[in-house]
């Protein structure tokens, strides 16, 4: 019922936006010299806005096309619409502002609000945020609009090891400072956490991800600590942004009614990120690397791993760029992403032998943007994955094809 009443509340407001007056309605400019970090992806979108009223509207939709196979066996051609995602934002009054993301996927199976969150702005350096924030671990977290991309898939490391858009329930500070060619953010929060779906779940791995079925995650916290989560970035105009990153938190269930059950289980996650443009050859590159710890205990199987590591990068370089029909900066690119994921770092007891569950993944592309907005791409990928003990890798090949835009 409740997915009703929003879909519904949805359409109203998309017919309502359709009978005001063309004339009324105008693009938000995007502050292209404030909005440099990867901090400020939240608010570095394309927003409509509305003759005088405080409220801005926008979003971004993503289709596909796939072809897969593993060792030869396909399920054939498969069409998806993988996501909605509606962004709302408003200025309250001076110095205080709000945005939420709302998305879409499965067809509309499944509704979450992505990111919700009342910035107050006290200082440059000093600011605060409520809500249901985006926890900064990594980069891609908090920038994953699918327009922004030329992959298909998001990283496998970004939303298989780490959850992606992981957000939660919270409160933090947040700033920014400048100085001549260089820039510096950080952001620090503490929110909901994960809870012990970590390691008892039916994957039969370790897995952060699992913490998003959790139906209360907003609600409650399933060890009654809050997850503590801290980033800080570095901007050079000419050698790109560096971001370092910790999340971490107790997430399991040690006491109840004060009646100790279990000894208190941290979760540690480190992150290094970077992206840069290269001059003279515009090439653009991004990465992103993590590490995970867990505390499993010790009556668990040797397949729930106590350490992870993985990530991603890609290199997206423009071999086109001018007036295509009646798009006047349109642009052709050409792009690879290399990713790795060990899924359980660390040997077995018995035999001293390499653990296995692992991935690596090639995949080239080539994209069509008849605006920075909008993007068509074309995906091969190649991935090989090794199961626990070590078997023969299964190898995965084949094409994706999409579009997504913002709107």
């Amino acid at each position: 019922m409740k997915k009703i009443t929003t879909i519904l509340s949805l359409l109203f407001t998309t017919t309502l936006l359709a009978q005001i007056d063309p004339v009324l309605l105008r693009r938000i400019p995007k502050d292209t010299v404030k909005n440099a970090l990867n901090m400020d992806a939240v608010y570095d979108r394309p927003f409509l806005g509305i003759s005088k009223l405080p409220v801005s509207v926008g979003g971004y939709a993503e289709v596909n096309w796939q072809r897969l196979s593993t060792d030869g066996v396909s399920e054939g051609h498969q069409f998806e619409f993988r996501r909605m995602t509606l962004f709302v934002s408003s200025t309250i009054s001076t110095r205080i502002k709000f945005l939420s993301e709302l998305e879409f996927e499965e067809g509309g199976n499944e509704i979450a609000i992505e990111f919700a969150a009342i910035d107050m702005e006290l200082i440059p350096l000093a600011n605060l945020r409520a809500g249901i924030i985006l926890n900064p671990i990594g980069s891609f977290n908090q920038n994953h609009d699918g327009p922004k991309w030329e992959f298909t898939d998001r990283p496998i490391s970004s939303t298989e090891m780490l959850p992606s858009t992981w957000s939660n329930a919270g409160f933090g500070i947040y700033g920014k400072e400048y100085s001549k060619d260089w820039m510096c953010g950080y952001e620090l929060y503490f929110s909901g956490s994960f809870d012990d779906r970590i390691i008892d779940n039916n994957l039969g791995r370790t897995s952060l991800p699992a913490s998003k079925l959790n139906p209360e995650r907003f609600e409650a916290i399933n060890s009654g600590i809050p997850l503590f989560t801290g980033k800080v970035s570095v901007r050079n105009s000419k050698y790109g942004e560096l971001g370092v990153s910790y999340m971490g938190g107790v997430f399991n269930k040690f006491e109840e009614d004060g009646l100790a059950l279990d000894k208190k289980r941290k979760v540690d996650i480190y992150a290094l990120d970077y992206n840069n443009t290269l001059p003279w050859i515009d090439t653009f590159i991004t990465a992103e690397w993590a590490w995970v710890r867990v505390d499993v205990p010790e009556t668990f199987g040797q397949q729930y791993g106590s350490r992870q590591m993985g990530g991603f990068a890609d290199i997206v370089q423009p071999i086109i760029r001018r007036k295509i029909l009646d798009w006047e900066n349109a642009s052709v690119n050409l792009a690879c992403r290399f990713e790795y994921v060990d899924y359980n770092v660390g040997k077995f007891n018995e035999t001293g032998h390499n653990i296995g569950d692992q991935l690596w993944s090639i995949m080239p592309a080539i994209s069509f943007r008849p605006s920075a907005r909008t993007v068509l791409r074309l995906n091969y990928r190649i991935l090989e994955a090794t199961d626990l003990i070590g078997n023969p890798p299964s190898l995965t090949k084949g094409f994706s094809f999409g579009l997504s835009t913002y709107f």
